[in-house]
């Protein structure tokens, strides 16, 4: 790979990822939500050492601070954050 492609392919990667933000910049909740998927994927994937994980939109949550994350090959687990969207918990759910 060029030199110069490297840090161009980084920049476009920083792009996308801001553009999350910047699509819910003006909905507090929308920001909430963004940020706690965010750090349940991640606590997720620390933990399990799988990358590609995923908020799970089929699965209905009653709960608020609740989400639930696939993992590839593997159970899912569900992640419950704080108010600022920070996972707090996650327990992983085995599959019958």
């Amino acid at each position: 790979m060029p030199r110069f492609l490297r840090p161009a392919l980084f920049l476009s990667l920083l792009a996308l990822v801001a553009c999350d933000e910047v699509a819910v910049a003006n909905d507090p909740v929308a920001r909430a939500e963004l940020r706690a998927t965010k750090s349940c994927i991640s606590a997720v994937e620390r933990e399990t050492g799988v990358s590609g994980a995923a908020i799970n939109t089929t699965i209905p949550i009653i709960e608020i601070n609740q989400y639930i994350v696939n993992v590839p090959n593997a159970p899912y687990w569900t992640c419950f954050t704080n108010d600022e969207g920070q996972a707090q918990t996650i327990v992983e759910n085995r599959r019958g």
